[in-house]
């Protein structure tokens, strides 16, 4: 399966933020769209890194509480990890695997088309599973194989 497959099922789009924003503002957006990643954008769309919660969770064991009003900018991620629509699923998962990170910035030339996370890959991969289990149930019975 190619990696745009899965944002076509998911969904396309991501949340950006600005670098300006504080730590404690992007926690609360994490908090209130049940996400743990979001791309630092300047205004124009240029991306500048991007930020997870594990970012966040750095940040607190080395600033202790003063990092909730740190910028965004001065903790985000700046080597980005990225794939592109037409890249298989194992490419993804591949760079995931290398680079230590649950999400890969999906791109459609210099576009940002989505974000594939470590939850998206399981999920197809449990919904491989599945279908498989049901074929290999159905030779075994005979069913569909006259």
């Amino acid at each position: 399966m190619y990696v745009g497959e899965i944002m076509k099922n998911k969904g396309v789009g991501v949340i950006a933020v600005a670098g300006d924003q504080t730590v404690m503002e992007v926690l609360r957006l994490f908090r209130d769209n049940n996400i743990g990643f979001v791309v630092v954008s300047q205004s124009g769309g240029r991306h500048l890194g991007t930020l997870s919660e594990r970012d966040c969770c750095n940040a607190v064991a080395e600033y202790g509480a003063e990092a909730a009003a740190m910028r965004v900018a001065d903790i985000m991620n700046r080597d980005i990890a990225t794939c592109s629509t037409r890249d298989l699923l194992p490419v993804a998962m591949e760079i995931m695997t290398q680079r230590r990170t649950r999400h890969v910035l999906v791109m459609d030339g210099d576009d940002v088309v989505g974000v594939v996370s470590i939850g998206d890959v399981v999920k197809h991969r449990l919904d491989e599973a599945q279908v498989t289990e049901q074929e290999l149930q159905d030779y075994i019975c005979g069913a569909r194989y006259h």
